[in-house]
């Protein structure tokens, strides 16, 4: 039974891995710290950048975020890249989640997901849902959950893009 479920998740992994290289970041319109209406094309500048849906009741997701927030500054020294946090929470807590950020001290662009039409563009079902876009606005990676550590992961997928 071990055996089985292994086999299919590693089949669901491989699958949702093709899936996600097909996919392009599509154009949304969300709303940024000002409280002005973007479209998520203005994210894409070249530069390569880790996009991640989270939620203010959503503890992996909080601890993922303030953990890239920590490494920041050390990774930045090894790839240029970019960290764009999306809230998926709806318009009566976009207050808190606003404030979660600022408090937090998050030091990447924060958008605000309101209507959650990026969220449902993207078919992001659970969250963290973390994605890495390539400076073209291409999906190259998808991971879902958070654990101490996987975090690494995201860092050697920065680097494969800028070998590339």
């Amino acid at each position: 039974m071990m055996k089985k479920i292994s086999f299919l998740m590693g089949v669901f992994f491989v699958f949702s891995t093709l899936v996600t290289y097909a996919q392009v970041l599509p154009d949304v319109k969300v709303e940024n710290t000002r409280g002005e209406i973007i479209s998520t094309k203005t994210l894409v500048d070249g530069k390569p950048f880790i996009l991640s849906f989270w939620g203010v009741t959503c503890k992996p997701c909080i601890t993922e975020l303030n953990t890239l927030n920590e490494l920041l500054e050390e990774w930045r020294e090894e790839v240029e890249f970019n960290i764009v946090a999306v809230s998926i929470d709806d318009s009566r807590f976009t207050a808190r989640a606003r404030s979660m950020a600022k408090g937090f001290g998050w030091d990447f662009i924060c958008l605000f997901d309101k209507n959650q039409n990026l969220k449902r563009a993207m078919n992001v079902s659970l969250t963290p849902q973390t994605y890495i876009v390539d400076g073209n606005g291409k999906i190259v990676y998808s991971h879902s959950g958070y654990t101490p550590g996987s975090e690494l992961e995201l860092l050697e997928k920065l680097k494969e893009l800028q070998e590339k």
